[in-house]
């Protein structure tokens, strides 16, 4: 069932404090190897199975396994390897310290329920073996502060990223926002801008069709003022008056469509006089 990839796990590359804390933690289990004299006689066996951890740990942390049953493979090797540094000394609890730096690795690595039923399981693997090796209640007493210490770390890495996971969606969801104000205000202005020229085309035809047929008249009653000049002289008067009228409409018009047609800000300049 673990034989396919994961294409959705996000492989959680630790940051360097975190390493650098996860490598002294390592380095304290291997001081106290090589300062307990009780370990003399297997230190060999105890410095090559750690050697051994230090290079899977090492891996774990930069280049973990992306392929679901490989993850699972390297647990159960690691876990092999401490139950084996713990089997050759029971009383040696400190070994079981190694547990707490797989605990931090399976919530890195892992996703979803696996990481926290290794973490259950890294727990039973502290616990069991001391309480086998030492009596219950003695190997009890040891096994809770590593036990607690592995919970702890992990619950600390699964927030931490959360939080991460929550800050990238935020930036990523407040830069689609900006894109998309962004098109917003493109748009709004395009639209600004096709109103106002479909506004200019409605006031030019109003223009075509009202001020040239005022213009229109004009023409015609000039040319009759023309005939009347020749004909009946006395009637030319009220045809000129008739004329200046057709003008005085016609500028009127044109006045008030070309007002429509300016900016807003030229409203506020001087209009001119007839």
């Amino acid at each position: 069932m673990y034989a396919g990839t994961a294409p959705a796990i996000q492989i959680a590359r630790p940051r360097k404090l975190i390493a650098v804390m996860v490598y002294f933690i390592y380095a304290a289990v291997v001081i106290r190897t090589l300062t307990n004299a009780n370990v003399r006689p297997r230190l060999p066996i105890y410095l090559a199975l750690e050697f051994l951890y230090l290079i899977l740990l090492t891996l774990g942390l930069w280049w973990p396994p992306r392929r679901v049953l490989w993850q699972h493979v390297y647990f159960v090797i690691q876990s092999l390897l401490v139950l084996g540094l713990v089997a050759l000394r029971p009383r040696f609890d400190f070994i079981l310290v190694l547990n707490v730096l797989l605990s931090f690795l399976a919530v890195s690595i892992l996703i979803g329920r696996a990481r926290w039923i290794w973490v259950a399981i890294l727990a039973l693997l502290t616990c069991v073996p001391l309480m086998i090796g030492l009596g219950v209640l003695q190997g009890l007493s040891l096994a809770l502060m590593p036990m607690t210490i592995g919970i702890v770390f992990a619950a600390y890495v699964v927030v931490t990223q959360e939080i991460e996971a929550g800050l990238k969606k935020r930036e990523a969801l407040l830069i689609e926002l900006q894109e998309t104000n962004r098109r917003l205000t493109v748009y709004a202005g395009e639209v600004e801008e096709l109103s106002a020229i479909q506004e200019r085309n409605r006031l030019a035809r109003e223009l075509h069709d009202s001020v040239s047929q005022t213009i229109f008249s004009i023409t015609l009653h000039t040319r009759a003022a023309q005939l009347m000049l020749e004909r009946q002289p006395d009637q030319l008067r009220l045809q000129l008056e008739r004329l200046r009228s057709l003008s005085q409409t016609a500028l009127a018009e044109m006045r008030g469509l070309i007002l429509h047609l300016r900016p807003s800000g030229g409203e506020s300049a001087g209009q001119p006089t007839p």
